[in-house]
C-alpha cells in the first residue's frame, strides 16, 4: 500500500471506529499517566528518538500515529512504570493486516535488564494473537495462546496487568490469560519503545492512539475497552 492510499485508508477506519474506540471507562485511579500519541515532537513532555517516519493521522475525533511495519518507531529514554511494584499498562491500537508475523509494539527495559513487552502474532488469515512478556533474571513469563485469535484492521484496547505476583493479559477488558512471575519494580534508568523492539526488529504495522500507565493492578471492571 503506498503512502497516499494508506493515509486515506487510515482516515476511513479511524472515522468508522474512533468514536467507539475513544470511549474511556472511568476508573478510580487518580494517578494514571496517559500518553496521547498524536504527534512526534513530545509525548507527555518526553521527546522521542524517531525511527523512520511515523505519521500523525488526524480525523474529527482525534489523532493517532501510523507505523508502517518496516522502519517506523519511537524510543523514549525513560521507563514510565519505574518504581511501581504493581501496575497496569493499557494501549489503544489498530493492528493492520499485512504486517510481520511478530510485532512488538511496546518494549520497556531498564539498566538491570528487567524487561516488559507487548506484541502481536499475526497470521496469514489476517488474525492476530496477543503476547505479553515479563523478564527479571531467571524469572520470566510469556502469556500467548495461538487459539485466541482476533481480526486485524479493528481498534482494540489491550492491557498487561501485574499485581506484584501475577501477570494477566486482556483484550477489551476480557482476560486472555494469567500466570505467576517475579518482577521487581523497574529502575529509573532505561528505555521504552513504541512500535518496535529496542534492537530495531519486530516492527509494528498499524495505528496507536494512546498508552496508559497506572501504578496499581486495576480491577477487570476498570479496564478500557472498545464496545
Amino acid at each position: 500500500m503506498n503512502l497516499s492510499k494508506c493515509s486515506r485508508y487510515c482516515l476511513v477506519v479511524v472515522v468508522a471506529g474512533a468514536l467507539a474506540a475513544c470511549q474511556a471507562v472511568p476508573t478510580s485511579a487518580s494517578n494514571i499517566v496517559s500518553w496521547k500519541l498524536d504527534n512526534l515532537q513530545s509525548v507527555d513532555g518526553h521527546a522521542p528518538v524517531i525511527q523512520g517516519a511515523p505519521k500523525s493521522v488526524n480525523d474529527t475525533s482525534g489523532k493517532a500515529l501510523l507505523f508502517n511495519g518496516s522502519s517506523d518507531g519511537l524510543i523514549f529514554p525513560m521507563v514510565p512504570i519505574a518504581g511501581m511494584k504493581a501496575f497496569t499498562i493499557e494501549v489503544l491500537f489498530f493492528p493492520q493486516s499485512g504486517g510481520l508475523p511478530e510485532q512488538r509494539f511496546v518494549h520497556a527495559e531498564d539498566e538491570a535488564m528487567n524487561r516488559l513487552t507487548m506484541e502481536t502474532r499475526l497470521f496469514p488469515t489476517g488474525q492476530w494473537a496477543f503476547d505479553t512478556f515479563l523478564l527479571s533474571g531467571a524469572s520470566r513469563l510469556s502469556i500467548y495462546n495461538a487459539t485466541k485469535l482476533h481480526p486485524a484492521d479493528h481498534w482494540y484496547w489491550v492491557a498487561l496487568r501485574y499485581d506484584g505476583a501475577t501477570m494477566t493479559s486482556f483484550i477489551n477488558g476480557v482476560k486472555e490469560g494469567e500466570g505467576p512471575v517475579v518482577f521487581p519494580a523497574m529502575k529509573e534508568n532505561g528505555k521504552i519503545s513504541i512500535g518496535v523492539r529496542q534492537n530495531l526488529v519486530g516492527w509494528f504495522k498499524g495505528l496507536i492512539r494512546e498508552a496508559r500507565f497506572t501504578p496499581e493492578a486495576l480491577p477487570d471492571s476498570a479496564l478500557q475497552r472498545v464496545p
